[in-house]
């Protein structure tokens, strides 16, 4: 039989939900359960003293790397260090699970230059992503504190 092929914007999750579902079985087939299992959600916060969020920072641990999915400080509580130490802390979670890599995107009006201070460094990138600026791609390896920290992974 012939497949018949159907464009969806905005697809339903049961439309997804097989799609998903044959590449996790793809996936435990060369990887093993307990590598796919190996997935821990994480996150810091970061309050004002009425316990309002001000900044945060979430991400996985996943496959030996720590994702950062977003790193946000209110603009009210920028320049004072608590995006680097959303950061740090970030880093510390990953390697109390025994993970020591990060990795995340970013764009040069967003925060490139904040990770490069931080020891990260690009290993790829997508010109007009959005139109007329650039998304980087960029990692680290780090240690813990008191041992030397570099840029290789």
């Amino acid at each position: 039989m012939t497949p018949q092929y159907q464009t969806t914007f905005d697809p339903s999750p049961k439309d997804l939900a097989p799609i998903d579902r044959g590449l996790h079985a793809f996936n435990v087939a060369h990887l093993g359960q307990d590598v796919i299992d190996d997935y821990t959600r994480v996150a810091i916060l970061a309050r004002d003293e009425d316990g309002t969020i001000v900044g945060g920072v979430h991400g996985e641990l996943v496959w030996g790397w720590l994702y950062i999915k977003t790193l946000w400080v209110n603009p009210n509580y920028r320049h004072q260090g608590i995006g680097t130490r959303l950061l740090r802390l970030a880093e510390a979670a990953a390697l109390s699970h025994g993970v020591s890599k990060s990795h995340l995107e970013t764009t040069d009006f967003q925060a490139l230059d904040f990770y490069l201070k931080n020891g990260y460094e690009i290993f790829g990138k997508l010109a007009d992503k959005p139109a007329g600026s650039t998304w980087y791609y960029i990692k680290k390896t780090f240690s813990h504190p008191g041992q030397d920290e570099t840029s290789n992974g």
